[in-house]
């Protein structure tokens, strides 16, 4: 082989060493999620008729460790009522849960990280009778954090005529990991 051959081998291998695949992270479901429940019955507060009109609404929120980086992810459930119009997409202008990691210390904790997740179109499909029960599971999402991190979930609805914007449901935070 030749000088210029020997280099170009030599760079090849090199450059192959650095660029080894390193250790992903954790697949979520190595991960020891804590989580905690809870459920809130919300009026629609665009609504003012005589059928019944709330949504029962339950979150589970998520989070576990891997190291410094702390993980968080939501699941959603809902029982819609029934008298809307089976295809009635004009029950909310919008629909979102907001997803967090937050820092626990005294006084105000601070979020860390946090990403909206849309839901008004999940939340308006309705079966041919009109039942409105469904379900979503939220993608996790990770940032690094300090001891005593954990997920916090927020609703936000903007229910259609009631001209108010969208307005928070607090629900419980996860355990701290």
């Amino acid at each position: 082989m030749n000088t210029t051959t020997e280099t170009l081998l030599a760079a090849a291998a090199a450059l192959a060493v650095a660029t080894a695949p390193t250790a992903a992270a954790p697949a979520a479901a190595t991960l020891s999620y804590r989580c905690s429940t809870s459920t809130q019955t919300i009026d629609d507060a665009g609504y003012s008729g005589p059928a019944p009109d709330n949504w029962d609404i339950k979150i589970q929120v998520c989070a576990a460790r891997s190291g410094s980086t702390v993980h968080t992810y939501a699941d959603i459930s809902w029982g819609g009522p029934a008298f809307y119009a089976a295809k009635d997409a004009t029950i909310f202008d919008g629909a979102k849960v907001r997803l967090q990691i937050m820092k626990s210390r005294q006084g105000t904790d601070p979020v860390v990280a946090e990403r909206d997740f849309e839901i008004k179109d999940r939340l308006e499909k309705a079966t041919s009778g009109g039942d409105r029960d469904g379900h979503y599971h939220t993608p996790a999402i990770s940032r690094q954090a300090g001891s005593g991190a954990y997920g916090n979930a927020v609703l936000y609805l903007d229910w259609h005529k009631d001209g108010r914007g969208y307005r928070g449901h607090d629900y419980k935070g996860s355990p701290t990991v």
